[in-house]
């Protein structure tokens, strides 16, 4: 048998699969002991990981998913899974349905334990206590420390994560909320939902799951109703966007959509320096708050040193702080950021709280087998960060002054068979994404192949008649 286990953090995913694999005979397979697992044992995707880590980046989500992939193939083809912490988004979900159905497994259920009250959530995770040495929960109250599952310690390492507290907390479980909308009504439609009370005692929580087990078990059916899924997604906090007479800053906000290669940090620089915008790409803005140890770039590096991706909600308001700093009052030009639909919605949120919107979405249409030959051409200077190509833009001087060529090298990732994986998750993620501002008029649509000063006319053209509609 095969599982997902979805909630909000504080429900109990993390307790209770490890409690029904124990009693079932299954592999519990945690994502973020996953992730850590293959930082400590050096794996070919862990020190891929740690090279983004390293250079101050976001590790992609593509490697996230390759080391579920990883897992998924190690456990015998005789024994159940439970996956916990995994998929997130309804790409990842899509993901996992092509990956298990090619493994020739199948997904009996993704069972959301549901936890709607807040209070109750917010009590569980004040009061969550985390293993510095093996990053184990407990909970002063629930699940108090008795001995380390693995053997590592005494209770000594025993601590509370920075992220756990009530501003956190609330900013999480919207972040949440927004994310899993989607993945339910993904599991709803294939009939794979079945929702449990996740309110009750921990005992309590297991003698339900075990039950749902026993009787998926007997191939009786057990399936959320519509009325139930209602409930979920009437939880996830929707901002609209502001209209332009509502909006009382005005400005020119682009965003830039694209896969990795179409040309959009080139094109950001172009525009940028025309209409005199500012450039915010979302990578050099997470190094930025590493390196000058802002709160959000600690936050960050907490995740990082204890072996976990760093959560939307931190990537978010870092874009947040950003947007809001004086040099953007003339407009911006975003690169990088949103990825997904939910990032989306949280961009609007963000926008409206600033009392700001969006003026357009541009998007650079090239063909994956351009974006092959683009990317696998592609070389950077390790002292700058900068990308040159071996084509198209080989290396002369080092904009900066630092170097003289000598520290340029291909990344792992630049590499045919990563691009490809790369370019699959990209279109899993921005589908719902050019839909989404499809819908709301602000999709532009722009030829991304061709010589660059004809890319870079076109761009330039787009925005001068933009910049006529918007006065």
């Amino acid at each position: 048998m095969n599982l997902v286990f979805i909630g909000p953090s504080g429900a109990g995913k993390g307790t209770q699969a490890e409690k029904i694999a124990a009693k079932f005979g299954m592999q519990h397979i945690a994502t973020g002991d996953l992730f850590r697992e293959d930082l400590e044992n050096q794996t070919a995707l862990g020190l891929l990981a740690q090279k983004y880590m390293n250079q101050g980046e976001l590790v992609p989500d593509e490697v996230a998913d390759a080391m579920v992939e990883a897992c998924l193939r190690r456990v015998k083809p005789t024994q159940g899974v439970i996956l916990d912490g995994f998929p997130r988004t309804v790409y990842q979900a899509q993901a996992l349905d092509e990956l298990l159905t090619n493994m020739d497994r199948t997904l009996d259920a993704a069972i959301y334990i549901n936890v709607s009250d807040r209070q109750i959530l917010t009590e569980r995770i004040l009061g969550r206590l985390t293993c510095r040495s093996c990053q184990r929960p407990f909970h002063e109250r629930y699940n108090p420390f008795s001995n380390c599952p693995i053997q590592r310690c005494a209770g000594e390492h025993l601590y509370r994560r920075e992220d756990d507290t009530s501003e956190h907390t609330q900013t999480r479980l919207k972040n949440f909320h927004r994310q899993i909308a989607s993945v339910v009504e993904h599991y709803h439609r294939t009939g794979k939902l079945i929702i449990i009370d996740g309110q009750g005692a921990i005992e309590q929580v297991t003698q339900t799951l075990s039950e749902t087990m026993e009787a998926l078990a007997k191939r009786e059916a057990l399936r959320a109703t519509r009325a139930e899924t209602t409930e979920i997604q009437a939880l996830k906090e929707v901002t609209p966007a502001l209209s332009p007479e509502q909006a009382t800053h005005h400005s020119l906000d682009i965003v830039l959509l694209g896969a990795p290669g179409s040309g959009k940090g080139t094109q950001a620089q172009h525009l940028c320096q025309q209409l005199k915008l500012t450039h915010i790409a979302t990578g050099d803005l997470f190094r930025e708050n590493l390196k000058n140890q802002t709160e959000l770039g600690k936050l960050a590096k907490t995740f990082m040193d204890r072996g976990e991706l760093v959560p939307d909600d931190v990537t978010e308001a870092m874009v947040r702080e950003r947007l809001a700093r004086p040099d953007t009052a003339n407009g911006f030009v975003l690169d990088g950021f949103p990825r997904t639909l939910s990032q989306a919605e949280a961009l609007t949120d963000i926008l409206t709280g600033l009392n700001r919107r969006l003026d357009s979405v541009f998007y650079f249409k090239v063909s994956d087998e351009e974006i092959v030959s683009r990317l696998s051409g592609r070389i950077i200077c390790r002292e700058c960060q900068v990308p040159f190509h071996k084509l198209h833009n080989p290396f002369q001087v080092c904009p900066f002054g630092k170097c003289q060529g000598e520290y340029l090298y291909q990344r792992d990732d630049d590499k045919e068979e990563t691009i490809r994986a790369r370019l699959k998750t990209f279109h899993r993620q921005t589908a719902p994404l050019i839909d989404y501002y499809r819908e709301a008029g602000l999709l532009l649509e722009l030829e991304g192949e061709g010589e660059l000063w004809e890319v870079t006319a076109r761009v330039l053209t787009a925005a001068q008649s933009l910049i006529v509609e918007v006065a």
